[in-house]
């Protein structure tokens, strides 16, 4: 039975090639453009969670992204939602196919990008990936200095929330990755660049600012600005605490580290930061004291699988390790 899927899955992929070379040239079977459309439908339900939420992104009505859905099973014979009332759930063979969809969509939206490289004869950019609590304090000064030491680069970063991370990576349209371990999703590999201790950020001017190490009893009746629970950071303290048997009730809540410490600039609570991802402008007005109970993280690095690496990958990569090194304990290569 799963031999005889993934024979269907390989030829779902051949012949969505086949469709899209049609749909480029402007020619060959009017369902061409049908099937890419169906793919995308399929692609935003499993990513938005709903059918509604995906027909709002696509712009479309319910019924035709239903019915798009429907061709799409009906023509390879796989069931890729159980339907429960208004909800569609994915089916094995759905998740199984979803990020072979994604690598399909992600070639065909590059094509564009792909052809302009071409066409301006240009060197392309090294391409970058990572959470935004890695931005400031460690991926935008390691490219400031591989663009230092090598004029002619050019870079590209994108962005992404912890969450999305795993569906980037799954695209496979970048060279370098960098986030915390343990990775959202198993593929790639990732590679061990360094290890921290979590630390508790407070305004400058507060009194706990003179101890050296906190603790829980310490910043009992302090607002606590917290990271959301989806990150990983928030999580590792959470479990730590818990070990621990003890409790921090969150007072306000922040997306990114960033918006938590300049809350905490502004004399309003405490947060928690590390050594690698906080920068010398998220210093200025913050005291950072060591914490107890300790909690480790760990950064982790992945490159995309390619035989022809970008040419400027390994001294970024270099670059980022030697940061990391001068901040934290770490394993270099």
């Amino acid at each position: 039975m799963a031999e005889k899927f993934f024979v269907k899955i390989e030829y779902l992929k051949y012949n969505f090639q086949i469709c899209d070379e049609f749909s480029i040239a402007g020619t060959g079977p009017k369902d061409a453009s049908m099937n890419l459309k169906s793919l995308r439908v399929f692609v935003n339900v499993m990513e938005e969670g709903t059918l509604a939420q995906a027909c709002r992104k696509l712009n479309l009505s319910q019924p035709a992204a239903s019915r798009l859905i429907q061709i799409l099973e009906a023509e390879f014979d796989i069931q890729l939602f159980h339907r429960e009332k208004k909800r569609l759930i994915p089916t094995h063979e759905g998740e199984t196919f979803y990020p072979e969809a994604l690598r399909i969509l992600a070639s065909i939206d590059d094509l564009p990008g792909m052809f302009e490289q071409i066409a301006k004869d240009a060197a392309p950019p090294l391409r970058v990936i990572c959470h935004p609590r890695l931005v400031e304090g460690l991926i935008v000064p390691a490219m400031a200095e591989l663009i230092k030491r090598v004029p002619s680069v050019k870079v590209k970063l994108e962005v992404h929330p912890r969450r999305y991370l795993g569906r980037r990576i799954l695209h496979g349209l970048f060279d370098v990755g960098i986030a915390t371990l343990p990775l959202p999703d198993r593929n790639p590999t990732p590679r061990f660049l360094a290890r921290t201790d979590m630390l508790v950020a407070l305004p400058a001017a507060h009194p706990l600012a003179a101890k050296a190490v906190l603790t829980p009893g310490d910043v009992s009746g302090m607002a606590y600005v917290a990271l959301e629970d989806t990150t990983n950071m928030r999580s590792l303290l959470d479990r730590e605490l818990a070990k621990a048997d003890e409790h921090l009730e969150v007072t306000h809540e922040m997306s990114t580290s960033l918006a938590a410490c300049l809350l905490v600039k502004e004399g309003i609570g405490f947060t928690f930061t590390d050594a690698i991802t906080v920068s010398p402008e998220d210093e200025r007005g913050i005291a950072i004291r060591q914490w107890r109970p300790r909690v480790n993280i760990e950064f982790g690095y992945f490159v995309s699988d390619t035989k022809r690496p970008h040419r400027a990958r390994d001294e970024f990569l270099s670059i980022l390790k030697q940061i990391c090194a001068s901040r934290a304990e770490t394993e270099l290569d």
